[in-house]
């Protein structure tokens, strides 16, 4: 904290035994030792608190964006139910996507193949015939 070499405390320590005086010197180096103690651990307090304080603010962040995200992940969990739901409801099923095969309705149903054939053998092949 304070840049204090030893030829300055020597010369601090010779100042105050010609100021106080040698009977009153070991009292008053006590008593200055544990102002200095106190003090220090009053410092040390202070800056745990304060990182305590920032750890604090840290977390409340982290709870504040998981928060958000699980808000967020929610209702597109739900957007996307509901639209399923629509989907159900309706009979259809929903237009492809990019990168996917389109899904024809079960209404519209490819007519059977004969394998032995190779030719379809659905009704309208019957009326062709």
């Amino acid at each position: 904290m304070f840049d204090i070499g030893f030829s300055e405390m020597v010369v601090i320590a010779v100042v105050a035994l010609i100021v106080i005086g040698p009977e009153r010197l070991p009292g008053v180096a006590r008593t200055m030792g544990a102002l200095l103690g106190r003090m220090q651990r009053y410092f040390t307090d202070v800056k745990a608190e304060v990182n305590r304080e920032l750890q604090l603010e840290d977390i409340r962040k982290m709870q504040q964006d998981l928060t958000d995200k699980a808000r967020s992940l929610e209702q597109s969990a739900r957007s996307e139910l509901s639209a399923f739901e629509r989907v159900i409801e309706t009979d259809q099923l929903p237009p492809a996507t990019a990168g996917e095969q389109p899904v024809e309705s079960k209404d519209a149903v490819a007519p059977p193949v004969n394998p032995a054939k190779g030719i379809e053998s659905g009704p309208e092949a019957h009326n062709e015939q």
